[in-house]
């Protein structure tokens, strides 16, 4: 290898070490770690490097493929692999770029640009932090001790508000152990970095959330996706995935980021049960939309397993300025995060402690989150029924047949135009309601999903393409294949954060949604089908929105 920067052809496959595709993938990483292999070199062909080790090229090719997943390489096809350059993952919030400027001219007159794409709660429903702060200050605790080095991590104000809602929900492990992290990031970076070492495998869902997916891959682990279905996590994905070999297992119970799909009693019955043959996987639940969701939390964690953890933020309802998740997990895994989050060195500040238990222990912030939660809930139910109605009018029908548009728990809608390879068409409208656990499977998905139709000839634009006819009409969208782990996920999907939008900007963006599949799929518009009016005004991030009475 050239150490000038510019990377050879290829390396020495002499340099390349192993007889097992974990020795081989190691060896790799080693060379890549120190240098000998710079962004942009060629790995050896894989039939070459079989030869040299002396091993069966399949080995190589699950080599290559532990390497892909893990991010330190790229594969082209014929074009061969080569060391992956570092790349800026997609992070949630406002999208970066000219589009998410209001300065860029609207390509219908205005000079607004609307990101639908940017994943967050509204701020005029989350608490005023300040003013929390000063009546906080000015309270009984305000004359308490300053906290020094080597105070307990957990302050007591948190956890007289985190472990009773805890305890009810985790009746089977009543000796938990209880911390608090700066978020729920943090809090499964940790509790992934004390678990597995870099080349170990963890299970992440597919589509999955992009700060678990930028997490593993900057620890260096093995990503092994796993499906997601209208129902959560897929028990043959997980087995598949524990077959591999994973170490830890990461899923969201319930408000799924991006589908918003939630677990069903069934579907966690299962994943409960394959988990009860794996003692040793750390299983992470990452309960983010916690006291915002309407549906119930149901643990995949079986009774009596010795690593489990559960991650509540506080991000969604009280604001993500706050860096706070509180963790419950079994004893010992608890013991390690707690050292790694000691009073001693990296603890969370008291006073961002005391300030979240503060808030949600206060009766006028809880009734702003019930405000909230019934919001999020309602506005993304009518923006499923708006924007599914334009995708299942005659004319798209023919283009995206099996177009779903589903709205489950969380901040976000998910619009995907064509079905996932195996995957079978749906039928009618799934509604999430306790009342309905005694309806068959079909009618009980914890996810609201209308679907247009069965199948048709016409392949259905991509999910970028249709991203890019939304951004010439003022929408700034999220690409699906952004939380994509498998090449063929989310490629005809697109996630829309609307529950800031009112009906009439709904409208809108039904009708420039619409335009948009056609034009993606280059399909002419029908003579009789009347141009989606120009909207006044599409609104961006922080503009007139439905009434919600005093809340601000």
């Amino acid at each position: 290898m050239a150490r000038s920067g510019i990377p050879d052809a290829a390396p020495s496959s002499a340099a390349i070490r192993g007889t097992t595709a974990e020795e081989i993938s190691d060896s790799i990483r080693d060379l890549v770690d120190a240098g000998d292999l710079l962004p942009g070199a060629a790995l050896p062909p894989v039939r070459a490097l079989a030869e040299t080790l002396g091993v069966n090229r399949n080995t190589v090719v699950a080599a290559y493929r532990r390497l892909a997943l893990a991010g330190v390489v790229v594969t082209a096809g014929r074009g061969g692999t080569s060391v992956a350059h570092p790349i800026a993952l997609p992070e949630e919030g406002a999208q970066r770029g000219p589009a998410a400027s209001a300065e860029v001219p609207h390509p219908r007159g205005s000079r607004d640009v609307c990101d639908i794409g940017h994943g967050n709660p509204d701020p005029r429903l989350l608490p005023d932090l300040l003013a929390a702060a000063a009546r906080l200050a000015a309270g009984p605790t305000a004359a308490s001790a300053p906290v020094v080095y080597g105070a307990p991590a957990l302050d007591p104000a948190l956890e007289s508000w985190a472990r009773p809602g805890l305890a009810d929900d985790r009746p089977e492990h009543p000796d938990f152990c209880l911390t608090v992290a700066s978020g729920a990031v943090d809090a499964v970076e940790r509790l992934l970095a004390q678990h597995l070492t870099q080349g170990d495998a963890v299970a992440l869902e597919d589509p999955c959330f992009l700060a678990s997916i930028a997490t593993s891959r900057q620890l260096g682990h093995r990503i092994v996706p796993v499906p997601v279905d209208a129902e959560g996590m897929t028990p043959d994905g997980l087995e598949r995935a524990l077959a591999e070999g994973v170490r830890a297992v990461v899923l969201t119970p319930r408000a799924h980021n991006p589908t918003g799909a939630s677990l069903s009693a069934a579907r966690a019955d299962a994943l409960r049960s394959i988990l009860t043959g794996y003692p040793r996987v750390l299983v992470i639940e990452d309960d983010h939309f916690s006291e915002l969701a309407t549906t119930p939390y149901r643990t995949v964690v079986p009774r009596g397993h010795p690593r489990w953890a559960l991650v509540r933020s506080v991000s969604k309802f009280l604001g993500p300025d706050l860096r706070l998740a509180v963790v419950a997990a079994d004893p010992a895994t608890g013991e390690r995060l707690g050292a790694r989050l000691s009073g001693g060195t990296t603890w969370v500040s008291h006073l961002l402690q005391r300030l979240a238990a503060s808030l949600a222990t206060d009766a006028g912030v809880r009734w702003q989150v019930s405000t909230a939660r019934d919001h999020y809930r309602a506005r993304n139910l009518r923006a499923a029924e708006v924007l599914m109605d334009a995708l299942a009018a005659a004319p798209l029908r023919a283009i995206v047949p099996d177009a779903r548009v589903r709205a489950g728990d969380g901040l976000n809608v998910w619009v995907d135009l064509a079905l996932a390879p195996g995957e079978k068409p749906s039928q009618g409208v799934a509604v999430t309601d306790e009342a309905d656990e005694a309806r068959p499977s079909h009618e009980s998905q914890q996810l609201r999903e209308i679907v247009t139709g069965t199948g048709g000839a016409r392949t259905p634009p991509t999910g970028a393409a249709v991203t890019a006819a939304l951004r010439e009409r003022g929408w700034r969208a999220r690409l699906g294949a952004d939380f994509a782990l498998d090449a063929t996920t989310g490629i005809h999907a697109i996630r829309l954060t609307a529950h800031e939008l009112d009906d009439a900007q709904l409208a809108a963006l039904a009708a420039d949604l619409a335009d948009a599949v056609r034009s993606a799929s280059g399909a002419t518009p029908p003579s009789a089908i009347t141009a989606p009016s120009t909207p006044t005004t599409t609104a961006p991030r922080g503009s007139t929105t439905p009434s919600r009475g005093d809340v601000a």
